[in-house]
């Protein structure tokens, strides 16, 4: 039984990974015929394409009436978005951070995360409330296409060669090919996320795991590996716009139209959250978000000390989970020891590096 599982969970990576390469070599092909920057391209195209296993397994799992795996996917997957996924892809090639990022992405992806903790405050995210979520989402979407059209307008940009043109006459050169390449990547990360997703909760399960823990780790991880396949493949072949992009894009989609579509469906008795996730992880995904203010603004760049550091992160907060799901006996320690030191030291850390680095403009 197991060993069939690891074999759908190592078909699933690969769907993942060849998924990828075909999303991002579309995408930014296509880029340049319909006049879009691919900044923008990671933050829609991209990020919304990656994020439908996210969608998808949130609005499977209310219908079958198991919430708290809906609500830790999307969470779970924010975390694991920032702190995993920019921390690898930082440490094989440091990230330079476009300055819409900057001054306007980022923003957003942490009004959006203050909004998702106001809303559930109460416990839950009504219908309405997701109704909300979709509404901000579309507004969003547009708002990013028009922008995008109006500058391409004035002129090229310093990020017009973040992407290649296709080679006259190359198969890849019309459009048909460029928009075939995007929907057989999203195909391939749809269902390679299904089979590795469902491969790891039965894993998980063996284990006697929680829906909980489950949804904020291993089906977070799951439905984030497209995200972790696109960015890793847009940072080695030089798109570095669209590697951090997606990620940001991913997170913001993730809270209004993962969230948004969940509390719709779950209808009049709305998507429920635990205590745990209004106590702890909706504050450590919205810590998070704010992390990215400091590591973005210095110099414009995530280095590979900060890539490092987000990892770090990363692990212990898996490392608290697991230890708080046992009730293991380290737990109080750990947690004295990540808020005592380790947690002061790395704020140190980023504030001195950021007086001692010079001014970066940001426009």
């Amino acid at each position: 039984m197991l060993w069939t599982q690891a074999l759908w969970f190592s078909a699933g990576l690969v769907a993942l990974v060849l998924g990828a390469s075909a999303l991002v070599r579309g995408a930014s092909r296509l880029a340049l015929s319909l006049g879009i920057s691919p900044l923008v391209v990671g933050l829609t195209i991209v990020a919304f394409g990656t994020s439908a296993p996210e969608m998808a397994v949130s609005t499977a799992a209310v219908l079958d009436g198991q919430g708290d795996i809906a609500v830790g996917n999307v969470v779970g997957s924010n975390i694991f978005n920032v702190l995993f996924i920019l921390g690898v892809s930082a440490l094989i090639v440091p990230l330079v951070v476009h300055a819409q990022l900057i001054r306007q992405e980022i923003p957003i992806m942490l009004g959006a995360s203050l909004l998702l903790l106001a809303l559930g405050l109460d416990g839950s995210i009504s219908a309405w409330e997701g109704a909300l979520l979709l509404a901000l989402l579309v507004v969003y979407t547009g708002f990013l296409v028009i922008q995008s059209r109006k500058e391409g307008a004035k002129g090229p940009s310093e990020f017009d060669d973040a992407i290649q043109t296709a080679p006259p006459g190359g198969w890849d050169a019309h459009w048909v090919a460029q928009v075939g390449l995007v929907v057989a990547g999203l195909v391939m990360l749809v269902v390679g996320s299904d089979w590795l997703v469902g491969a790891a909760v039965v894993f998980a399960r063996a284990f006697g795991v929680s829906d909980l823990v489950i949804g904020l780790t291993i089906v977070a991880a799951g439905t984030s590996m497209p995200e972790v396949a696109t960015s890793l493949t847009a940072a080695l072949k030089g798109e570095r716009d669209i590697a951090v992009g997606n990620v940001v894009g991913s997170n913001t989609f993730n809270i209004l139209g993962c969230v948004g579509l969940s509390g719709l469906v779950a209808g009049s008795s709305g998507l429920g959250l635990a205590p745990s996730v209004l106590n702890f992880d909706l504050w450590v995904m919205l810590a998070v978000a704010l992390a990215c203010l400091p590591v973005f603004i210095t110099g414009r760049e995530i280095a590979r000390w900060e890539g490092a550091v987000f990892l770090g992160y990363y692990v212990a907060y898996v490392t608290y989970l697991v230890l708080a799901a046992q009730q293991h006996e380290a737990l109080e320690a750990f947690s004295a020891t990540m808020l005592g030191f380790v947690v002061p030291l790395t704020i140190i850390t980023l504030v001195v590096a950021w007086l001692r680095k010079p001014s970066v403009p940001t426009s």
